[in-house]
């Protein structure tokens, strides 16, 4: 019997059986592995646009954001009832698969000094880009397209009731 049990017995006793080999080795393949990398996340150039967009409103200095025919156009479509104020005015997003770069169009305030502006902005906005969305920033790009002087009127006056 000695020798019976011995032939049964696996080469290597720490191995197990031929059969608990192979289900090991199924187990470890099903799935794929780590489950935070099954799949792809995309992310549209919409939503880069209104982080970038909030992001850079956000600093000191930025009286709003897009050139003088978009801050009109969004004046009236704010307007309309059912309209949302656009928070990406002003944003254009390229968006990669690992990287994105943005181009701002801002108004700034009289006073401040563009400089130390548009360096905040470009901070802000790469701070919270890269945090929310886990790409990387490789450019932020900034034209200050007007100033506002503290006696000019507001861009979007107040509704007159009829």
């Amino acid at each position: 019997m000695t020798e019976t049990t011995q032939r049964n017995r696996p080469d290597n006793p720490d191995k197990g059986s031929p059969g608990e080999e192979a289900k090991k080795t199924s187990m470890t393949k099903r799935g794929g592995g780590d489950p935070s990398s099954r799949g792809r996340t995309t992310i549209a150039d919409g939503v880069v646009e209104k982080i970038a967009g909030l992001a850079a409103r956000d600093v000191v200095g930025v009286h709003a954001m897009g050139g003088g025919l978009s801050r009109t156009f969004g004046a009236v479509r704010d307007r309309v009832p059912g309209g949302a104020k656009s928070v990406s005015r002003g944003v254009k997003a390229e968006v990669g698969e690992v990287q994105t770069a943005l181009d701002l169009e801002i108004v700034v305030e009289y006073g401040v000094a563009i400089a130390d502006v548009a360096r905040a902005v470009r901070g802000n906005v790469v701070s919270a880009v890269e945090r929310m969305t886990g790409l990387e920033v490789v450019e932020v790009n900034i034209a200050v397209s007007d100033v506002k002087l503290p006696d000019e009127e507001e861009d979007e006056p107040e509704p007159r009731l009829q």
